[in-house]
Order: structure tokens, then C-alpha cells, then sequence
């Protein structure tokens, strides 16, 4: 029986797939193979890169005008700057490759000749121009993982494929195809050869396309979740279909983990009777976030990068980005972080990541929390708004202060703080939602647990600038509307220089919004 995949290539036999080469232009590709091209597949991880460089192998293999080797060079990371080597990993993977993928029995003996009689920073150019012409037909090479490579090894490798250019197609593969996450622009090789980083289009100037592989669209998504009710006969309900879309945005890694977890690892879903529907949908989104699978914890951990925390620090509390350089811009874009939304601004790429980065980033005051009673909860299990207000305004005033230096991002360390104390809260069965975006100088959280949905916004009051309470009131009142909700929090951070110690200046009070609705105003 197939399934939804989550690890490494799709094969068809065993997995629900998507025709890959549908996912790009397969006439372009192979236009820019006729012309005697080179040029770089790019995406984030876990999109379907392999499949497709797989995929165009045999399509080509089997079309027979080309030979076409697909070969990982991930190998050659270990090695880092040791360009010796690494050198020999990649002649030998790729020679490997071609008896795997062609049956070339001769290409390995070539390999271990060349790196017998030649020096191993010219090793591949060699070994490639060698091969090159053995083989009756015009070679097309995909290498894969190129940018795991780092410093003069990498380097070495695009100066010597830029050197053998001018041989193709007789003496060297008539098209190279360079696929990584990052695009070549993107490449900042820092070497120890060299005084100042270079870029890879420097190394590497002969390159005429960066090509992305983009995500499912809502049809495709779709699509491959009826691969499995065609298998199966187990459906999917009309709203459950729309929230995978609504959820994922189309990555595919995201809408085959969730699928996989509410088909094949919650009971319930097993059952091929009954059709999946929302609930099950949202409870697999739940599990992939607190199981910090590794696709998502990859992606946590990106968040020490000193030029991810440029972008995403200002986005996560609202406020401009500042000093950001487009090339950190991009950089996101380039990791599946960030899109562009339909006015080219920058959002976080779909709700799970939305999800997953501030949760992510308040890990660290959560671990550091000290045993909080549940005083917020009535006899019943149910949840007393009243009685969480003042469990907060305690936990505040007695903790708030050493846990904010456990926050990794010191600009909204205060919005981390208090969201690893919500998680407290419905950690007992509930869910908090999160909405912020770029330059509207706020944080929005919703709080849903049993019956109750709470609305928050969370603001921040700086040196130099007026008291937020006027403007978070019309926000507050805009937010809440949208969620239906006749009441709210608004909480605003005093984090001017010169304050009374937190304990002191912590308080709360009720008054009306604009429209009319009962905020409770919080000063922390």
C-alpha cells in the first residue's frame, strides 16, 4: 500500500506522488539543454528537488538523445576546506553515480585513475572531460547538494566546471545542472585562500538560469490527497482539503506530514471508513509542532542566524524592518521561511511555520517557567478569564523580570515571556493562535480553550515614543471583530528606559474601546 512520504525522494510504487516533471517547465529545461546550458535548480528543503532531478534523469535516459547522471554531493561536506579530499569524494560519487544510474562499469576505474595520476584541485574537471568522451552521447550532469560545500571546496569545484566550459559538449557535459536550496547569487564562500568572501556568481559566471520549484497550488494539493481516497477509499471532507491548504500554503513537505499523521498515525484516522475531517487535520497539526519533527526543528534552529533574526525579530513584533539588506531578504525567501504575498510584501511562508518560529523562540522562558498551580480554571475544567487575568498579573510581578534575559530575541523578549506562559495554559487543552506581520507595531494572539476565545494584542512603548493605549484600543477593536469577541486583552510593555522594577509597575484596568467593547488594559 502507498503513503504519504516525509523522507527523501518520492518513488512512486510506494508513495502518493505528483508527476514531477509537471512541477516545472519540462520544454524549457529541455531548450536550455539543447542550447548547451548550465544552470541551478533551487528550493527549500524537502520541496521535491530530487524527485524532479530524478525524474528529468530517466526522462532523458529513456528519450536516449542524452546521457544523464543525477549524483549527491553531500558526501563531500565532511571535508569542509580539505580541497584534496573533497575532490576525490566528488570524482568517486559521481563515477559511483554512473554505474548506479547507467550501468558504466568503466567510469569508477576511470575515477581512481585520475586521482592516481593527477592533482586532486583539477581532479574533476579531468575526470569529467575524460568521461566526457567515452560516451557516444552529449552528458547531462545533475549535482545535487552543491551549496552543502563550503570554503575553497566549493570554490575549487565551480572554477573548475567553469574551466572545462568551453570543452562541451565533446570533453565536458554538454549541460550542468547545480541544485541546493540557495540560489548561486545567494552563495557567500568564505575561504581561506581567499581575502574577502566571494559570491557564486563570481566563481561561477557562466551560469544562464536560476530555475525555483515552487509549491503545490490548492489543485495539487488536492490532487495528491485523492491519490490516497483512489487507494483507499478513505475521504476527505470539502473543509479538511481547505484547511491542509489553508495551513500548509502548498509546502509540500507540510501537506504529506500532516496527511501521513492523520491517515496513518492517528487511530481514528486509520479507520478507512470514516472520512478525515478537520478535527483530524488540526490534531495533526498539533503533533508535527510539539513532536518537533525534524523538517520543523530545522527550521527553529535557523532562527540563531544572525541574519534570520534580522528579518524575523521586527516581523514577529510588528515593526519595520530597519536594517535588513535584501540579501538577508532573500536568504528566507530562499529557506521557505518567508513569500512575498500577493502585494510583494514579506509574510511568514504558511500558519504552521507561523506557528512553529515564536514557539520556537519561547522555548527557553518556558523551560526556565517555575511550577504555576492552574488557578485559572473553574471546578468544572473550564477556563475563568477573570482568574487567568490575575494568575498573569502574579506570575508577572514576581517572575517577569529574570525571565525575560532567557528570551533569545531581546526586542520582544516581554512577547515571548507571556506566550510561554499562555502555553501553560492550554498545554491543560487549548490552542494559541498568532498573527503579526511587518510595520503594524504589534503582536495579536488568540487564546481558544473549551468555549472560551480570548483576543490579545500585545504592544510595546519605547523611548521617544507616545503611549500605544489609543492606537492598540482601534486595533484591539478591529482584531476582536474579526474573531467576533465582545471583549479582550490589550497588554502594553513599558520598556522606556528609567521605569519602576516590573513588580511595581505591573497593573491592570477596564475601560471601553471605540466600538464599544470591555478591554481589559494591562501595564507590565
Amino acid at each position: 500500500m502507498r503513503f504519504f512520504n516525509t523522507e527523501g525522494p518520492n518513488r512512486a510504487d510506494d508513495h502518493y506522488s505528483l508527476p514531477p516533471l509537471s512541477r516545472w517547465d519540462l520544454d524549457g529545461i529541455l531548450t536550455l539543454i539543447a542550447q548547451k546550458k548550465y544552470f541551478l535548480l533551487h528550493a527549500p528543503r524537502q520541496t521535491g528537488k530530487t524527485t524532479c532531478l530524478l525524474a528529468l534523469m530517466e526522462y532523458l535516459n529513456r528519450e536516449g538523445r542524452y546521457r544523464a547522471v543525477y549524483a549527491n554531493l553531500e558526501g563531500a561536506q565532511a571535508y569542509r576546506e580539505n580541497v584534496d579530499a573533497a575532490m576525490a569524494v566528488i570524482v568517486t560519487d559521481i563515477a559511483a553515480s554512473a554505474r548506479v544510474w547507467l550501468g558504466d562499469t568503466d567510469a569508477p576505474a576511470l575515477a581512481r585513475e585520475v586521482l592516481a595520476t593527477t592533482p586532486h584541485g583539477s581532479a574533476v574537471s579531468l575526470f569529467l572531460a575524460h568521461w566526457c568522451q567515452r560516451i557516444p552521447q552529449p552528458m547531462v550532469l545533475l549535482l545535487d547538494e552543491v551549496d552543502a560545500l563550503v570554503g575553497d571546496t566549493l570554490i575549487s569545484l565551480l572554477r573548475q566546471l567553469r574551466a572545462g566550459y568551453p570543452q562541451r559538449p565533446d570533453a565536458f557535459p554538454q549541460t550542468l545542472i547545480l541544485c541546493g536550496v540557495r540560489d548561486l547569487r545567494d552563495y557567500r564562500i568564505h575561504a581561506s585562500s581567499e581575502q574577502a568572501p566571494i559570491t557564486g556568481g563570481s566563481a561561477f559566471n557562466i551560469k544562464a538560469k536560476s530555475l525555483r520549484l515552487g509549491d503545490f497550488d490548492a489543485e495539487e494539493v488536492a490532487t495528491l490527497l485523492y491519490e490516497h481516497t483512489a487507494e483507499t477509499g478513505q475521504a476527505f471532507t470539502p473543509e479538511a482539503l481547505a484547511r491542509v491548504w489553508m495551513l500548509t500554503q502548498g509546502q509540500p513537505w507540510l501537506v504529506n506530514a500532516l496527511a501521513y499523521e492523520a491517515c496513518f498515525e492517528q487511530p481514528e484516522g486509520r479507520d478507512r471508513a470514516r472520512p478525515i475531517g478537520v478535527n483530524l487535520i488540526d490534531q495533526a497539526k498539533e503533533t508535527l509542532i510539539l513532536n518537533r519533527v525534524t523538517h520543523l526543528d530545522q527550521l527553529a534552529h535557523k532562527l540563531r542566524e544572525p541574519r534570520v533574526r534580522r528579518i524575523i525579530e521586527p516581523m514577529l513584533g510588528g515593526t519595520a524592518l530597519g536594517e535588513a539588506f535584501e540579501e538577508d531578504r532573500e536568504y528566507l525567501v530562499d529557506l521557505g521561511l518567508l513569500r512575498r504575498d500577493g502585494a510583494g510584501g514579506l509574510v511568514i511562508a504558511n500558519p504552521i511555520y507561523r506557528e512553529v518560529l515564536p514557539r520556537a523562540l519561547a522555548s527557553g522562558p518556558q523551560d526556565s517557567l517555575p511550577q504555576i498551580s492552574p488557578t485559572w480554571l473553574n471546578p468544572d475544567g473550564s477556563l475563568n478569564p477573570d482568574r487567568l487575568l490575575a494568575a498573569f498579573l502574579a506570575f508577572w510581578r514576581q517572575h517577569g523580570e529574570p525571565l525575560l534575559a532567557s528570551a533569545p530575541y531581546h526586542e520582544i523578549a516581554p512577547h515571548l515571556v507571556l506566550m510561554a506562559f499562555l502555553h501553560r495554559v492550554v498545554n491543560g487543552g487549548g490552542w494559541l493562535e498568532r498573527e503579526y506581520a511587518i510595520g503594524r507595531g504589534r503582536m495579536d494572539l488568540c487564546l481558544r480553550y473549551g468555549a472560551v476565545t480570548l483576543g490579545l494584542e500585545l504592544k510595546v512603548w519605547r523611548d521617544g515614543r507616545p503611549d500605544p493605549l489609543t492606537e492598540g484600543l482601534t486595533q484591539l477593536d478591529t482584531y476582536l471583530a474579526g474573531l467576533g469577541l465582545d471583549r479582550g486583552w490589550l497588554v502594553i510593555f513599558d520598556r522606556r528606559a528609567g521605569q519602576p522594577p516590573i513588580e511595581a509597575r505591573t497593573s491592570s484596568h477596564e475601560m471601553l474601546s471605540p466600538a464599544g467593547r470591555c478591554i481589559q488594559v494591562v501595564r507590565a
